[in-house]
């Protein structure tokens, strides 16, 4: 059984960027997601503003819940631009191993997401914090650290895929 295998084109090249850019937003929106539903909604450990508007009162609750949903609706506009990337990057022909640049994407997406709204929000702004208490700086440096492995494994699979030889899907005997 032989394959061949296919040089890279240029379409072929800005097929597989505009793979890994869809597959970064989406991976952005998902984390995004994640900490929306899960952690605010879901465990109610914090919501987007709780360290600056304690959930004390109604009033600071409603507060809380509205940054809440501004923090969704940015989630939904990169889903929305990450699947439309993504549509485009799919008409492309022949995207060489699409399935782990899709995938190494998403982990890179939500591992860098985390650890930019971890920095800005848990320190620089300290808006709220992963979960707060006493064990607050425990559980946003174990934030950023899953997320930076996160990031990172997205990243050493990203260039993994790209050293991988470019083939065309017909093989010949």
């Amino acid at each position: 059984m032989k394959t061949n295998t296919v040089p890279e084109t240029p379409e072929k090249t800005n097929g597989r960027s505009l793979l890994i850019i869809a597959g970064v937003l989406l991976g952005m929106s998902f984390a995004g997601f994640f900490d929306g539903i899960v952690l605010h909604q879901i465990l109610q450990w914090h919501h987007m503003v709780s360290s600056i508007r304690p959930t004390d009162s109604i009033e600071d609750l409603e507060a809380n819940t509205f940054w809440d949903g501004v923090f969704l609706v940015g989630a939904s506009i990169l889903t929305a631009l990450g699947l439309s990337l993504l549509w485009v990057a799919h008409k492309r022909d022949s995207l060489s191993h699409s399935t782990k640049t899709l995938v190494a994407s998403l982990l890179f997406g939500m591992g860098a997401f985390n650890v930019v709204e971890g920095l800005i929000d848990h320190h620089l702004l300290g808006i709220h914090h992963v979960k707060s208490g006493s064990n607050q700086l425990f559980w946003d440096l174990g934030f950023l650290a899953f997320s930076s492995v996160l990031a990172g494994v997205g990243l050493l699979l990203l260039r993994s895929a790209s050293s991988l030889p470019s083939q065309n899907s017909e093989t010949q005997t």
